[in-house]
């Protein structure tokens, strides 16, 4: 059983998963200023594009409007968000891959730099059971608009991997790992089987000099 990874936003999905939800609560009146709300979404994706993201700074933002709703509500509410916006998203080809992997016996795991409460529940709904984001920190039930512990995101990514296999890393020698973005090549460069999918320019670059597969998944 080898592990197979995928990255999340315009990996295994086109847009981001966080983006796309900012504008579904805008939608629902979970904003009290959607257009400085989705500006500075907008700014702040923007600089995660050129590595320059602060992602706590990020997630601290989008989190807002979650504070003070109980787990159910939210949950509710992502629910149908997966049906309505990131179904229709889904990459055939992302399907294909995750089925054939899923079919072999690997170890299947998404692995994101978007929030917990929107990852596992599309993962879930993608025939994936485990999966690694940001943690979302809830208080009795009822989410306070923080992250907690080490947050997926560049090297965080590869830190959280490695906690949850024990730091076992002969894991990793016949392991795959699927993104588009430049923003994971610390883990890219970690595994086996590195793969870019749908790459922006900067891992495009990268993957052609290393010899990667470069997949255009749609």
């Amino acid at each position: 059983m080898n592990l197979a990874l995928f990255d999340l936003d315009e990996t295994l999905i086109s847009g981001d998963c966080s983006s796309l939800w900012s504008a579904f609560m805008v939608e629902q009146g979970w904003v009290a200023d959607p257009a400085a709300f989705l500006q500075q979404d907008a700014e702040l994706m923007r600089l995660y594009a050129l590595g320059q993201m602060d992602m706590t700074e990020y997630m601290n933002w989008t989190l807002t409007p979650l504070q003070g709703r109980s787990e159910g509500e939210v949950a509710t509410m992502v629910d149908r968000f997966v049906h309505e916006v990131i179904d229709a998203r889904v990459y055939a080809d992302a399907r294909a891959c995750l089925a054939e992997h899923l079919a072999k016996g690997d170890r299947t795991l998404v692995v994101s730099a978007s929030g917990e409460h929107l990852v596992a529940p599309i993962a879930n709904y993608l025939g994936v059971d485990e999966t690694l984001a940001i943690g979302v920190e809830r208080v009795n039930g009822v989410f306070t608009g923080r992250t907690q512990g080490v947050l997926t995101y560049r090297e965080g990514k590869v830190t959280r991997l490695m906690s949850l296999l024990n730091q076992d890393t002969t894991q990793l020698e016949f392991a795959s790992f699927y993104s588009d973005s430049h923003n994971d090549l610390p883990l890219l460069t970690k595994v086996g089987k590195p793969c870019a999918v749908n790459p922006d320019a900067i891992l495009l670059r990268h993957a052609r000099q290393a010899g990667w597969p470069v997949y255009a998944w749609r």
